[in-house]
């Protein structure tokens, strides 16, 4: 039986109308629940706004990858994982595009990885050799031809391989937060971007065992 495809659009589409209406609905008051009361508002350049850009996105497909596992795999431990994932990114995504919002500025758009401060090190990535398209590639993130693969897959082959992309796109994502908890001027995106480190660096070393008890090997770090 053939699965039904997912793609990101539906999500993303979902994800920014439940923004558009909390927005409308709740005018200023929105700020204080989102912790930016009395902040300044970011420029469209600066690593607040680039990093709140730049990580919804880079969520979003984590979201996708993890929302596949539900359909396609029969392991417990890994659908407890996709689970978590999907329900922690999805809010952290709305979250910042939350802030975009109320900072005037556009979610998507501008050069992507721009804000990210000179000499921290991203590996072997060479941002010249990035995707600028709309499918554009950030540290981890999985190609197209690789989400792909990966919808094609079910069982044991697709656990597999699911975490293999998934450790490598939360090596990517650490990088990012680990850059904007330490440059970011607004408190409440320094905070955000500290949670996200921590929590995926504890999920990847689970993630790497996990893989390693099914017989993986993870890819080579973004």
């Amino acid at each position: 039986m053939t699965r039904p495809t997912t793609t990101r659009s539906p999500l993303r589409i979902a994800l920014l109308a439940v923004i558009a209406v909390a927005l409308v609905a709740l005018g200023g008051g929105l700020a204080v629940l989102l912790g930016l009361g009395g902040t300044a508002t970011p420029t469209p350049d600066s690593v607040d706004a680039g990093f709140s850009r730049d990580m919804s996105r880079h969520h979003l497909q984590g979201v996708e990858m993890a929302n596949l596992v539900a359909e396609r795999s029969e392991d417990p431990e890994v659908e407890s994982l996709a689970f978590d994932i999907s329900a922690t990114q999805t809010n952290q995504a709305g979250r910042m595009q939350g802030w975009l919002a109320l900072w005037g500025l556009p979610i998507t758009g501008g050069e992507p990885m721009a804000w990210m401060t000179e000499g921290h090190d991203m590996g072997d990535m060479d941002m010249g050799d990035m995707d600028m398209g709309s499918g554009a590639l950030m540290p981890g993130m999985a190609t197209e031809e690789e989400l792909t693969e990966l919808r094609s897959l079910s069982g044991p082959a697709f656990d597999v391989e699911f975490l293999r992309l998934m450790i490598r796109h939360h090596q990517g994502g650490f990088e990012m937060a680990s850059d904007a908890a330490e440059h970011a001027d607004v408190q409440a995106v320094r905070d955000l971007a500290r949670s996200i480190e921590r929590a995926q660096g504890v999920e990847t070393q689970t993630m790497t065992d996990m893989l390693t008890a099914r017989g993986g090997t993870p890819l080579p770090a973004p």
